[in-house]
């Protein structure tokens, strides 16, 4: 690729990243008076795992400055498995439904959105979830609930090939995937929809890092994945639905030196 090349697309993410300007005579889907796209996807696994909303058993850091001050990124995490009452309450935090609107209009969640779209779905590989077998999983907000896609006996490898062979995301105990549905944004904003639909995504992502902190978790959004295996491995299309941003949780130890040092040595020791 030559400079000009480069600069030609730096220039296109500059425009993208602008406030589009009014185009005249626009008319939304909405406007005009067609049927929205559903709130939810339907489930397709009758293997299904019903999730708790009692958070009572976890130690919830109540004190939004320290939780705010404390938040970091965290790429090391410990052998403890994730409590599955721990990813109920991640899931919550960061996609749960506090109610619907009108006739099934729109849900107020646990995180804003544009005009309450939510284009948003979460998918997951576990790793090492108490009570909870290794695999690909979805997660159906309407009803609180994991669906099991598939199986994985050992789902290290894929976490690492899908996030472009970053090796230490592989001890994480579970994968956050966020998938967007452009079509539930573009009813309502149409040619505005894609850019505001990316700035929400980045309110999810901040939700789970808070939600870790305050369960004393440990998380890392990663943007650096390679999408057409994520959209493989969850069976989306890529082009009606595909993955966006990426976000590892796992166990951690007490910050301190040993966390740095033990980081480091496992780069040293995978060749990153």
């Amino acid at each position: 690729m030559n400079e000009e090349e480069i600069r030609t697309m730096i220039a296109r993410g500059r425009s993208f990243a602008h406030v589009q300007p009014e185009v005249p005579d626009f008319q939304s889907d909405q406007e005009l008076g067609r049927p929205q796209p559903p709130l939810f996807r339907e489930p397709v696994s009758s293997e299904q795992i019903p999730l708790t909303m009692d958070f009572s058993s976890l130690q919830i850091d109540s004190d939004f400055l320290h939780v705010i001050s404390s938040r970091s990124s965290h790429r090391v995490y410990d052998d403890r498995s994730l409590t599955l009452t721990e990813l109920s309450w991640l899931l919550w935090c960061t996609q749960g439904v506090k109610s619907i609107r009108g006739r099934a209009y729109a849900t107020l969640r646990t995180v804003p959105c544009g005009g309450a779209r939510h284009e948003f779905e979460t998918w997951l590989i576990l790793r090492d979830v108490e009570g909870v077998p290794a695999g690909l999983y979805h997660y159906l907000p309407q009803t609180h609930r994991l669906e099991c896609l598939s199986h994985q006996e050992d789902p290290a490898g894929l976490i690492s090939a899908s996030l472009d062979g970053q090796a230490w995301a592989a001890r994480a105990q579970a994968v956050f995937c966020w998938s967007m549905i452009p079509r539930r944004a573009e009813w309502r904003y149409g040619i505005y929809a894609h850019r505001i639909a990316l700035i929400d995504a980045g309110y999810i992502s901040e939700n789970l890092y808070l939600a870790c902190t305050a369960a004393g978790l440990g998380g890392c959004a990663i943007g650096s994945l390679d999408e057409p295996l994520c959209n493989q491995a969850f069976g989306l299309d890529g082009e009606e639905e595909f993955i966006i941003l990426a976000h590892s949780v796992g166990t951690i130890r007490p910050q301190d030196a040993q966390q740095e040092a033990d980081f480091y040595a496992f780069v040293r020791e995978q060749n990153l």
